[in-house]
């Protein structure tokens, strides 16, 4: 597998000198793919099964969905703003995660990817219609490359608020009222994955969808074994995108984290996280202030126990940004807020965990003792 180094400028970047004071290393992971097969232009949607759509609806209109399309099984939830449905969540036996699904800018890069992997293109039932290739990443997650014939248009939402600050008086004799409402989510920003093949799953996204690293996380006196952790965003050349779309991160498990959904400020964060509270949900972390990708957050549980996090204000980058490198720890997962909680990262000792440990640990994967005991470190630090 071939990678091609970034080209690093002279001057010193805020953004390399936030994460490290040295960047990469010779002969370190570039965080981006020489010759990908295709790059992608967004995630378009996440895909879900559950047993109880009427329980799965509520939560949804609860944590600021709003309805695509409902039918006897199926369930399309979408945001505010032009594109496709944030997320889909089809009638099944069990509640699990199936795999995300990435949009391709045009209907030929559907094409090219289908024969780059040897599969077959197909239509897909989505609101508006659809093709698609489906595909799995190392990790054995199945996830789909699509692209749409038609865009849900814009839903009303209402204006940020008008703030006034220290030298900025924007707004006088008016008050300051935001309504306590669900959040209106704009649109889906990005899911986190766990995977016990960290490097040939990296690998994967950005030689195969064209994906580019934002942030490397590393373990303390570890580096030389490479990142354990991955921020990636799209490319799209010269146009600014989210810091990251994707993040990857090394642990026992595989599979789905949490994800992510853009609001329009901190009010609309605050106050949704409020009408939660009152409706019994449960907080999994926030709010606060994400050092990498610097967003806003504030994350909830479902009641089938998934993440989902409320997220604004988060960095955009170009695709001349190289990547930065930091030490992973807890405590630098935010520049303030509460302390992270143990739900947050998945810490919280079971005999589901324990038995997920001892099946990576005796498997043929890149979790071993030494980096089992540096990730705990990490979690503690």
């Amino acid at each position: 597998m071939s990678h091609t180094p970034v080209h690093r400028a002279d001057p010193t970047t805020p953004h390399q000198d936030l994460h490290s004071e040295l960047g990469a290393l010779r002969g370190e992971h570039p965080g981006r793919a020489r010759n990908p097969v295709m790059k992608v232009a967004d995630l378009a949607w996440l895909e879900f099964e559950k047993p109880d759509l009427d329980r799965a609806e509520v939560f949804a209109r609860d944590f600021g969905f709003a309805i695509a399309a409902r039918t006897a099984g199926e369930l399309w939830l979408r945001g505010t703003f032009v594109g496709s449905p944030c997320m889909v969540i089809r009638r099944g036996s069990t509640s699990r995660f199936i795999g995300p699904a990435f949009r391709a800018a045009e209907s030929a890069d559907v094409d090219r990817l289908a024969r780059a992997v040897g599969h077959t293109v197909r239509d897909i039932d989505v609101p508006g219609g659809g093709r698609s290739v489906a595909l799995l990443d190392p990790s054995g997650l199945p996830l789909r490359v699509v692209h749409c014939a038609e865009q849900l248009p814009a839903l009303p939402e209402p204006p940020p608020l008008t703030l006034n600050t220290g030298i900025g008086h924007r707004r006088t004799n008016a008050t300051q009222r935001p309504p306590r409402e669900p959040s209106r989510i704009q649109r889906l920003g990005h899911v986190v994955l766990e995977t016990r093949l960290f490097t040939r799953t990296l690998n994967w996204y950005l030689d195969t969808l064209g994906m580019i690293v934002s942030d490397f996380l590393f373990l303390d006196g570890q580096r030389e074994r490479g990142p354990t952790m991955a921020f990636i965003r799209c490319d799209q050349g010269g146009t600014p995108v989210d810091h990251h779309t994707l993040a990857l991160h090394l642990g026992p498990g595989n599979g789905y984290v949490h994800s992510a959904y853009q609001v329009t400020d901190l009010d609309a964060i605050a106050a949704g996280g409020e009408y939660l509270a009152e409706r019994g949900y449960r907080r999994s972390w926030g709010i606060g202030r994400h050092i990498q990708g610097s967003q806003l957050f504030d994350y909830w549980r479902d009641p089938d126990h998934f993440m989902l996090e409320h997220f604004a204000d988060g960095d955009l980058f170009s695709c001349d940004l190289e990547p930065g490198w930091a030490p992973m720890s807890a405590s630098g997962l935010a520049q303030w807020g509460p302390p992270v909680t143990r739900d947050f990262l998945g810490t919280n000792p079971s005999p589901a965990k324990l038995r997920e440990v001892m099946t990576a640990l005796r498997g043929d994967n890149e979790l071993d003792p030494a980096r089992l005991l540096g990730l705990m470190k990490a979690m503690s630090s």
